[in-house]
């Protein structure tokens, strides 16, 4: 797959995205490793290094004399502890080549084939447009993660919640892989508009501190949600012992309420020859009701007191 950067990424030959270099109208590429392998010569970007998408193990630019080169590592935000989407770029002043073995990048580029259209086309602005449709539905993402959270703090406050949530903790992980992902892609926009080669418009540098901004901003809420994490983990334990201490009053006050029979049992259960009870016909409905009401008097201090 080959584009020319016009009003609208234009598909094209490769020889002619290979002329463009001439007409000053920079390219974009897609191939896969096979193609790239043949066809990287013909793109004269100077680049001795093996491009490989599958060894592809973090997002970063690497400035090498002739070109730029670098790779995405890009969590899937239906499932971003899972398998990553991957792929490798190098680039110059005359265009730049994706390569993948998926078809990540190459949606996106069709994505913004379909939806974009410059008054001032550039590479610089292909490359912004790229990165923001890497990231477009993050924030939607993050709301989506922030609400889940509220459903499970609300549940924990009203006591639905009975076992620690399992959803807390891969909620957590997936906000350190997403803030891993932001850091990588701050580096990456920094070290973009860093422009150490000069292929790059100065005017149009403020694309990629634009897109340092917002990534920022995003990986400030990951920061906030992840604190929120821990708050809701600490509220979880908190309720948690809440729950025992009271359990524990309870049993705690049935065993006071009890210990004066537990006295009275043991103390007939004597069995004295001169207790005069003993041989009382009352005695034994006088000890059941000496019992309930000390068991009546009993429950009710512990109710005024309130602790029960």
């Amino acid at each position: 797959m080959y584009y020319l950067i016009k009003d609208i990424l234009t598909p094209c030959s490769e020889k002619e995205a290979l002329q463009s270099k001439d007409s000053a109208v920079p390219y974009v590429a897609v191939l896969d490793p096979k193609k790239w392998a043949e066809a990287r010569d013909r793109f004269d970007m100077g680049i001795d290094l093996e491009l490989d998408p599958s060894d592809i193990l973090e997002t970063k630019a690497i400035v090498n004399y002739d070109s730029l080169t670098g790779s995405f590592h890009v969590p899937r935000r239906s499932d971003i502890s899972g398998k990553p989407h991957k792929c490798a770029f190098a680039l110059d002043e005359k265009g730049i080549v994706f390569i993948e073995s998926g078809t990540y990048a190459a949606d996106l580029i069709r994505s913004i084939q379909n939806s974009k259209k410059w008054k001032l086309p550039s590479l610089e602005r292909f490359l912004y447009d790229f990165l923001e449709k890497m990231i477009s539905k993050d924030l939607r993402l993050l709301g989506g993660m922030e609400q889940e959270l509220g459903l499970i703090e609300d549940r924990i406050l009203k006591e639905e919640q009975e076992q620690f949530p399992e959803r807390l903790n891969e909620i957590r992980g997936d906000l350190l892989d997403l803030r891993v992902h932001y850091e990588q892609l701050i580096d990456l926009g920094q070290e973009l508009e860093e422009n150490e080669n000069g292929f790059f418009d100065h005017s149009n540098l403020r694309y990629f501190r634009l897109f340092t901004e917002r990534v920022m901003r995003l990986q400030d809420q990951v920061t906030s949600l992840r604190d929120y994490t821990v708050q809701l983990r600490d509220l979880f334990s908190t309720r948690l012992d809440i729950r025992q201490n009271r359990i524990m009053t309870v049993l705690t006050v049935i065993t006071a309420i009890f210990m004066p029979l537990t006295l009275i049992a043991g103390w007939y259960g004597m069995n004295f020859y001169n207790m005069p009870e003993l041989t009382w016909k009352y005695g034994y409905p006088v000890v059941i009701a000496v019992s309930v009401v000390i068991v009546v008097l009993s429950v009710i201090w512990f109710k005024k007191k309130k602790w029960l």
